[in-house]
């Protein structure tokens, strides 16, 4: 899979931030499924879309979403996972509030979710995969004229795409402030960024 090009500018405001490649080479490392490394990009897109519409830092929001899941091919149990990935990350010095964040988006943690990055990158994970399942389905393989009621009327299909929590993604949405159908839309126009990158294009 070929890195998604980012902007290289780094403000001060984003000096305390590790550097955006190497957060790739981070995940790479830990991961090596390629389903597993295409949901860490599709979550990154989507929480940077959202960080822009909410006052958020995108590049912070945005490496959240690439590493939330960075432990999971390594310790998929709910007794290691995010906890270990959220260690690594503290260790390696990537701020705390993103490592919070790692921890708040798997509620079995019991980390409350403090700030709209924590809202956000629960609401996000969940979702980005019912939005990939929706797209794969459809007879162009395609996010790109998908909209949100074709995600609706699979997220009232039990069976499609069983193992998508959709209570999460209606709670993640609750918590943000916004209705379901508007939520859906902009993670969908989010991930749209790195369509090609996700096999969505």
């Amino acid at each position: 899979m070929t890195l998604p090009e980012r902007p290289t500018e780094v403000t001060s405001s984003r000096n305390h931030l590790p550097d955006r490649n190497q957060a790739w080479n981070l995940l790479c490392e830990w991961t090596q499924s390629d389903s597993l490394r295409k949901h860490a990009l599709a979550v990154e897109a989507a929480m940077r879309y959202l960080a822009e519409r909410r006052g958020g830092d995108p590049e912070l929001w945005g490496l959240a979403g690439l590493l939330h899941d960075l432990d999971y091919e390594r310790y998929p149990t709910p007794n290691d996972h995010p906890y270990r990935g959220a260690e690594e990350l503290r260790r390696l010095g990537y701020p705390e509030e993103l490592v919070h964040a790692v921890l708040a988006h798997a509620e079995h943690t019991g980390t409350a979710r403090e700030t709209d990055l924590d809202r956000a990158l629960f609401a996000v994970d969940e979702l980005t995969g019912l939005i990939t399942a929706v797209a794969l389905v459809r007879p162009d393989r395609s996010l790109q004229n998908l909209e949100p009621a074709s995600v609706l009327k699979k997220m009232k299909d039990k069976r499609f795409a069983a193992g998508v929590d959709r209570e999460t993604i209606k709670k993640g949405a609750a918590e943000l402030g916004i209705e379901l159908p508007e939520f859906i839309s902009q993670v969908i126009a989010g991930m749209r960024a790195v369509a090609t990158e996700l096999g969505l294009a």
